[in-house]
């Protein structure tokens, strides 16, 4: 059950604040990291990595502060946006030379089971400046793997990789978090995160903006009305009957059916379908049609 933790941190370079007083703890399974580019991620993932020093605060792997702390990288794993892998070599030497790094007892082993992982065995000994940018990121993983980690922070794993190697990339994710890992990535394309984690850390200029399921998130969204889509066996006379109540903000009907703006998401959904039974309405479809991570995501950034 490892955690990595960051309480109060800050990083400024001159007067320039990167990441502000930020407090977040990252346990087993897989978060998303999200925020708008220059928001602060990469520097909260080299502060975890134990790359740059908090100005403020502390970044610990548990218990263990994370910066000039070389034992956590028996724990840990990168791999950081920017590739820096030397093309002349193979992606069997690369992977090698990084199990060798950790001393692990048989590193032949562990690099080929790494680069098996990702798929690339077949590939394995053609020189990554031969790769296309998919293969090029999967050695980068398999390196980070290669001494099988309890963290592993990914920073945009998934660019240049192809549909299938995304989808083949989220299952073993997925698996290691089954395993008990604890896995943070970055990603600016929410659908990766959505499909890969409901549990987010939401950055905005260098903030904690919010952390935790999405939805549930976008539950605690009061002041933004939230947009149901209902279908109903009479639509005109369960609109009219919802303008009458207090949590509704507003109904409009077309031939697909109703849209609802409530203005209270909790009291909204235990008065309709009381408020169905007493018409003798029977509700055939009600679906939230604004709790995508992306309108969870648009919400944040756009808050004053």
């Amino acid at each position: 059950m490892t955690t990595v933790e960051l309480t109060n941190a800050s990083r400024w370079y001159g007067n320039v604040v990167a990441v502000n007083d930020v407090t977040m703890t990252i346990g087993p399974g897989v978060t998303g990291l999200l925020g708008p580019n220059g928001a602060g991620k990469t520097t909260l993932l080299h502060m975890m990595a134990g790359f740059l020093a908090p100005s403020r605060g502390t970044v610990q792997l548990d218990g263990q502060p994370t910066w000039r702390n070389p034992d956590v990288y028996r724990e840990l794993g990168l791999v950081t946006e920017k590739e820096n892998v030397h093309g002349f070599l193979t992606a069997w030497e690369f992977v090698l030379a990084s199990a060798r790094l950790h001393r692990l007892a048989d590193p032949i082993a562990a690099a080929r089971r790494a680069l098996d992982h990702v798929e690339l065995g077949d590939a394995q000994h053609r020189r990554i400046e031969t790769y296309s940018k998919g293969m090029r990121q999967r050695a980068r993983v398999a390196a980070a793997l290669v001494h099988d980690p309890a963290v592993l922070l990914l920073d945009e794993p998934f660019n240049g990789m192809d549909p299938r190697q995304r989808l083949h990339m989220m299952e073993l994710l997925h698996g290691m978090a089954g395993d008990g890992r604890t896995i943070l990535f970055s990603s600016h394309i929410l659908e990766e995160v959505e499909r890969l984690s409901g549990t987010v850390q939401v950055v905005v200029a260098g903030r904690l903006a919010a952390s935790g399921d999405y939805r549930k998130i976008r539950q605690l969204m009061t002041t933004r009305p939230h947009v149901f889509a209902i279908r109903s066996s009479d639509d005109r006379k369960l609109a009219s009957a919802l303008m009458a109540e207090v949590s509704v903000a507003g109904v409009e009907l077309d031939a697909k059916g109703m849209t609802v703006r409530a203005s209270d998401y909790g009291t909204f959904s235990r008065a309709l379908p009381v408020l169905a039974r007493k018409e003798g309405i029977r509700l055939v479809q009600v679906l939230p049609s604004d709790e995508s991570l992306e309108s969870v995501f648009s919400y944040l950034v756009a808050a004053p």
